[in-house]
């Protein structure tokens, strides 16, 4: 809050004072006395603090800025190159067809910061080259709506064609797509699935490529920390949009970099100040506000603002004009002063008072037009990267001013419409080449022709030159990665499968199978264990004292429960990734060590824990973004189910993730119900990860609830993988066939013949079949053993996975062959009930892949969870035993009258 100045003289003897000490002692001095003079004034309690926005104009002076390294002529006419093909790109496809989109704004403003990167600082993974940790390269992250640009340099780099750039986002139509040769299609955004050999991230989804990037930072470090790979010397670059800024998942964790001390870690955010329909922030200034938030947030900020043009300026400005002008002008009138010419500029901005007025005099409309915003300025962006990559202690974020659509002119520069701009008329087109001096005649401009110098040309031969001596090309995403071996499912996992009737939760089998895997000399060093903050609740403390708990800094303090068995230990070398109440966070750390096969070239098996409520329905796009970038890990869904966590109410309670799941590709998720059927599925996804190198992950559900684990019974190993297997046959003169023992140690039995006796009993020859799985199998079997009291012949089958006999249905319709699951219940007979502890539409994604002739009735959990003891919600739900009976006496009744 600004208040009178009630003592002129006096403030001006302070400021002589202080400009004297900087004079006489330097800056550091002048830092320590107003470091001192902010302590007494906060134990005064005067109730001041400094101001976290500083003025609007560069972070780096002119005499600080380093001699510029390169050939600054030929990156310009670089940069204008690719800006040209680039825009040719994307008017081509919508010339033709009119409805492709694509974006030529973004890259317009972004061009000269990708460029001075690629030219100086983006290191690629030396191929071949034994250059130590920064051999590996950095780590990129580029505005998606840049991609056309990044497509470009590419053609020039002689990575793509000319016909590759003519099928941009044409994936289905292009040659290669049709006939496996030829020009390939080009992705709209970047897609490591879609491009896997080109794109490293998926950053199309905005808000998931700033968390990604500061994971991956940190990530980085536990590697190196941990002593599994040195990543000293490489850096995380992310170029990301100011707009983008307004996404929670991007400011979420700017808190943990700087905590962490991540100062390989450099943002830059490209503050065109304009979003899809207008400004950022029309009333107000977004890049004050961005450099409010990071600097409060422990970052390192640097201003890149203005361009080499506004030094004199500055220099011949003893009032400070030109800074008041700027604090005093919102960003909806800069989007203005970026749409207008020179002349408009003179007179409004210039001409808001005559000490600007005369800064101006002497240039002409074209020099005022032509005056640079900071992002646009090669020399100025340089000395920001180098001032960036210097700094240690602190993550770093670039706020670099540009202008939406720079270049465009009157067809889309800084125009509330130039987000979408895609066509341009005649004169546009020689307006844009004439502005960037483009060697190109009137036909080519109006043909859209693709430009590339020729190979032995100064400007491809300096564009080579350069990124040789960067390591080579980037983006580039690499797949090779050395298997891993898995131990023996016996070593770690024997007592799951001869569980014996013991009562355990699917969890408490998970953490002691957990447990076993960081034993093995081979893999248990790869395990990345993670959780966002219920370690205890999932009953894994004990790991605390075998593996330790991750901290950059170790342990500075005695916990309180020192000297308990479970007591709390963290560990620059500790293994657990334990993230606090972040699911985003957690999310972007198991992305991290899933992809760490192909960003670093070293296999690592994440598993990530948590409430099976906060995944898919919470972190969603997330997760997709990981299955974009071809992630292998495992995500456990623990206190899945929407009955079993019986007293947490609606929002914890799980009833579809499942139903999520299944639309993901490359997910494969399972419900297992006994700890065998889990020991099973996660030895085969290890296999499929680490040693096929398949690019999956997988999705596997676990319960809070204890009861009686059977054996898992030999030789079903691939049913229950391909998911399901048969359990077991009951009938009244006996327990069936044995297929699959019974979940317990005789109890069942007992149970079964203690039931009160059916008021009707099932005609003799009455069969019915009962498929269950996770929590609800247990009821299932119940349903069974009274069915089988009353006469009927009742078959189970332990459903481990409805995704994948649903998507085993579709190949099968496609190859015209009989599905898994109509396989499997050729032997049985009757009618066919299904209950599951998710929505109904998760049993019924089979319905179509049974066999033919059999009715089919699903129970589940549709509607929104509630409190109460698992028993009243499971008859509340219909999915315990006695609905489950009742059911099946009903499709049976149904059964004999239709035949």
């Amino acid at each position: 809050m600004n208040t009178p100045d009630t003592d002129p003289q006096e403030t001006a003897e302070w400021q002589d004072a202080f400009a004297a000490l900087i004079a006489s002692q330097g800056a550091e001095r002048a830092r320590h006395i107003l470091n001192t003079l902010a302590t007494q004034a906060r134990a005064r309690r005067i109730g001041w603090q400094p101001e976290l926005a500083t003025p609007y104009v560069n972070t780096i002076a002119v005499d600080a800025q380093p001699a510029f390294p390169g050939d600054l002529a030929i990156e310009e006419r670089l940069a204008s190159l690719i800006r040209w093909n680039a825009l040719a790109m994307v008017v081509r496809a919508n010339q033709a067809y009119g409805e492709l989109g694509g974006h030529i704004a973004s890259y317009a403003s972004a061009a000269d910061l990708f460029e001075t990167g690629y030219n100086h600082f983006f290191r690629a993974r030396g191929e071949g080259q034994a250059q130590g940790p920064a051999s590996l390269g950095d780590l990129v992250f580029f505005q998606p709506h840049s991609a056309p640009g990044v497509y470009a340099r590419a053609y020039l780099e002689g990575r793509l064609t000319e016909y590759d750039l003519a099928h941009y986002r044409q994936e289905l139509t292009s040659p290669q797509a049709r006939t496996g040769q030829g020009a390939r299609g080009l992705c709209s955004y970047p897609h490591p699935t879609l491009m896997p050999d080109f794109w490293q991230f998926p950053t199309g989804s905005m808000g998931i490529g700033p968390i990604s990037s500061i994971y991956h930072a940190r990530f980085m470090r536990y590697l190196t920390h941990r002593q599994l790979l040195d990543c000293t010397g490489r850096t995380v670059w992310g170029v990301f949009g100011d707009g983008e800024m307004d996404e929670p998942e991007s400011m979420s964790a700017l808190t943990l970099a700087a905590r962490e001390g991540l100062d390989n870690l450099v943002w830059v955010v490209n503050c065109n100040l304009q979003r899809l329909d207008g400004p950022v922030r029309g009333n107000g200034r977004i890049i004050d506000e961005l450099e409010k938030l990071f600097a409060g947030a422990g970052w390192n900020v640097i201003k890149l603002l203005w361009g080499s043009d506004w030094d004199g300026l500055f220099a011949r400005d003893t009032t400070g004009a030109l800074a008041r002008a700027f604090a005093n002008t919102v960003d909806g009138q800069m989007q203005t002063f970026a749409a207008k010419d020179g002349r408009y500029n003179r007179d409004t901005f210039f001409g808001q008072n005559p000490e600007l007025a005369r800064l101006a005099q002497g240039m002409t409309d074209e020099q005022i037009d032509r005056l640079k915003r900071g992002g646009h300025d090669i020399v100025k962006i340089h000395a920001a990267y180098a001032a960036a990559v210097a700094h240690t202690g602190q993550p770093t974020v670039i706020l670099a001013h540009t202008k939406k659509g720079y270049g465009m002119g009157s067809a889309g520069q800084g125009k509330m419409t130039t987000h979408s701009h895609k066509k341009f008329d005649e004169t546009d087109l020689i307006a844009f080449r004439n502005r960037f001096s483009l060697p190109l005649t009137d036909e080519q401009v109006t043909s859209l022709s693709f430009y590339k110098p020729a190979d032995d040309s100064p400007e491809l031969q300096y564009l080579h030159a350069r990124r040789r001596r960067l390591g080579g090309y980037l983006p580039r995403r690499f797949s090779d990665c050395a298997p891993l071996n898995v131990p023996a499912l016996a070593s770690y996992a024997q007592w799951a499968l001869q569980a014996d009737g013991k009562e355990m939760s699917t969890t408490m089998a998970f953490v002691r199978m957990l447990g076993n895997l960081l034993k093995d000399g081979e893999l248990g060093p790869r395990v990345v264990p993670i959780v966002a903050d219920e370690a205890r609740t999932f009953g894994m403390a004990n790991l605390f004292k075998q593996v330790g708990i991750y901290s950059s800094l170790g342990q500075r303090y005695a916990p309180e429960d020192i000297g308990s068995v479970l007591s709390y230990r963290e560990a620059q070398d500790g293994q657990i990734l334990e993230e606090g109440i972040s699911e985003a966070g957690a999310i972007a750390s198991w992305t991290a060590a899933a992809t760490s096969y192909s960003v670093h070239g070293l296999a690592m098996l994440p598993f990530y824990i948590y409430y099976s409520m906060f995944g898919f329905q919470r972190v969603g796009d997330a997760i997709w973004a990981a299955a974009d970038q071809r992630a292998r890990g495992f995500l456990l869904g623990a206190t899945s189910g929407r009955t079993t966590l019986g007293g947490e109410g609606l929002q914890h309670q799980d009833g579809s993730s499942h139903l999520v799941a299944a639309t993901i590709p490359n997910c494969k998720a399972y419900d297992p119900a006994f700890a065998g059927e889990l020991a099973v599925i996660l030895d085969h996804g290890m296999r499929e990860m680490l040693v096929e190198q398949k690019d999956v992950f997988y999705y596997v559900t676990l319960m809070n609830e204890n009861y009686a684990q059977p054996d898992f019974p030999a030789g079903s190993e691939p049913d229950a993988v391909r998911g399901c297997y048969k359990f077991k046959s009951y009938s009244r003169d006996g327990d069936g066939d044995g297929d699959g023992g019974d979940a317990g140690d005789g109890r069942a039995r007992t149970r079964a013949r203690t039931q009160p006796k059916a008021t009707q009993a099932a005609p003799a020859s009455a069969h019915v079949t009962l498929m269950g799985s996770g929590a609800i199998l247990t009821e299932v079997i119940k349903a069974a053993q009274q069915l089988a009291a009353q006469g009927f012949c009742v078959h189970v089958y332990s459903v481990t996975s409805w995704s994948e006999l649903a998507r085993d249905g579709l190949t099968s319709q496609t190859q015209g062959t009989t599905p898994f699951v109509a396989q499997q219940l050729r032997d049985s007979q009757g009618p066919i009930i299904a209950a599951t502890d998710y929505v109904r539409a998760v049993p019924e994604s089979v319905r179509a892949s049974l066999p033919s002739g059999r009715s089919y009735t699903t129970l589940g959990t549709d509607g929104f969870g509630r409190s109460d003891t698992r028993a009243a919600l499971r008859g509340h739900f219909g999915v315990d035993a006695a609905s489950i009976v009742q059911a099946a006496q009903v499709a049976c009744v149904g059964a004999r009258q239709s035949a």
